[in-house]
């Protein structure tokens, strides 16, 4: 809801005519009303393309759970990416995904507790059921295929989106030590914080921390 009322305020300031429009009561809830709709509409792919995403990779779960091979080879891009942090002999999810776990004495079941997405990333999070691994997986998925993969095992994960942020000077800024003047702006890149891991802090050790930029 206050996405979509920030929305609105800069929708307004980018049509200032609708402000003066608003003081007529006869056409003000018919102004409101085709705002809301067009932000809505605005929405509705968006929403749609993280949905199919979201269900592309629950599927790939579903398929490695089951030893579904031939979903597993559907989903999967032949040159997937694979990216991997944590201790070498964890690396359970490349051995189901190369299918050199088909042997009975490997077991290790991926059963996501926590997925997030954003956009074409689907960042799911679990852990074994002795809560002693937990695991973060980042996909990406591109026209209904995952394209690459970040696995993280035992590791504290922080998700950051990038972005460029023009501010000014500090208070404590000192020109003379750059080449800018005083009244200059400088660029930052702004990296908010929009997910971190949970179950990382439930194993009963210290894990390392590592961030990834969306």
């Amino acid at each position: 809801m206050s996405y979509i009322l920030t929305s609105c305020f800069w929708y307004f300031l980018k049509h200032s005519s609708i402000f003066s429009s608003l003081l007529r009561p006869d056409r003000s809830i018919f102004l409101l009303r085709s705002l809301f709709q067009e932000l809505a509409n605005t929405q509705e792919p968006l929403v749609e393309e993280t949905n199919k995403n979201q269900e592309v990779v629950l599927a790939l779960y579903e398929a490695l759970n089951t030893r579904d091979v031939e979903t597993v080879h559907k989903i999967l891009a032949p040159d997937l990416e694979w990216w991997f942090h944590g201790p070498p002999t964890h690396q359970f999810l490349m051995r189901l995904l190369t299918g050199a776990s088909s042997d009975d004495s490997f077991r290790f079941e991926v059963d996501p507790l926590s997925v997030t997405t954003f956009g074409p990333t689907v960042i799911v999070e679990g852990c074994d059921h002795s809560r002693s691994i937990s695991w973060v997986h980042a996909w990406t998925v591109t026209d209904g295929i995952i394209t690459q993969v970040r696995e993280y095992l035992n590791t504290s994960l922080t998700v950051t989106r990038l972005g460029n942020s023009t501010q000014s000077p500090p208070s404590d800024y000192n020109p003379s030590s750059s080449s800018s003047s005083s009244t200059g702006e400088i660029t930052s890149v702004h990296c908010p914080s929009v997910w971190e891991s949970s179950f990382s802090n439930r194993v009963g050790k210290s894990v390392p921390g590592l961030v990834l930029a969306i």
